[in-house]
């Protein structure tokens, strides 16, 4: 009988280790895969309404443009007018997007869109050398703050980029795109030197 498994985007690609420059360590890269994620485009003269049953479901604000929100394991990012990308974490991952569409299906359009992503958290010293190579975005820390996002193409990949602190950046990209988009992060990160952990 044929058995299905859940496994990473990156499996048998990712290995943990140290590579690139020797002796130095200029990024980190972790694949991030507990992870749920939720599209949300609000409905016509929704818009107050959803604003409402967000926060009184989870106690979040919608943000107002390419900025995250978060409490507790669950955060909900603008990615467009009218349009957010809502994930969690953790125990909370588990039947997320289900969970979002019963407390705000009448006023969103809520699609699940856990697995089709890779999401990988980048972080160190000369992570915005590295990240510079190919995110068309200013990454400057005047233009670029934590909490901020943007959806743009890294490496001409369509990738949401988001700015978890001021070392750290989470990116989510097409999964289909896994091999493509990790031959272009490492092929960046070499010259500083990276390690790859494990999830």
């Amino acid at each position: 009988m044929l058995s299905l498994a859940a496994r990473s985007a990156l499996s048998g690609i990712a290995l943990p280790g140290r590579y690139g420059r020797a002796g130095a360590t200029g990024l980190v890269i972790e694949e991030v895969t507990d992870l749920a994620f939720a599209s949300i485009m609000c409905k016509r003269e929704k818009h107050f309404a959803l604003i409402n049953a967000v926060h009184t479901a989870f106690g979040i604000v919608l943000p107002d443009g390419p900025r995250r929100v978060t409490r507790g394991h669950v955060t909900f990012a603008g990615v467009g007018p009218d349009q957010w990308m809502a994930s969690a974490d953790g125990a909370d991952a588990a039947g997320f997007a289900a969970r979002v569409r019963a407390r705000i299906g009448p006023f969103a359009a809520v699609s699940d869109q856990s697995d089709a992503r890779l999401v990988l958290r980048v972080s160190g010293p000369r992570v915005r050398d590295v990240l510079a190579k190919g995110v068309l975005v200013d990454l400057h820390p005047k233009a670029f703050k934590p909490g901020d996002i943007a959806c743009t193409v890294v490496g001409y990949i369509n990738t949401q980029v988001d700015m978890l602190d001021e070392t750290t950046y989470q990116l989510a990209a097409p999964r289909s795109m896994a091999g493509s988009f990790w031959s272009w992060l490492t092929a960046s990160a070499a010259e500083f030197g990276y390690e790859v952990r494990g999830s």
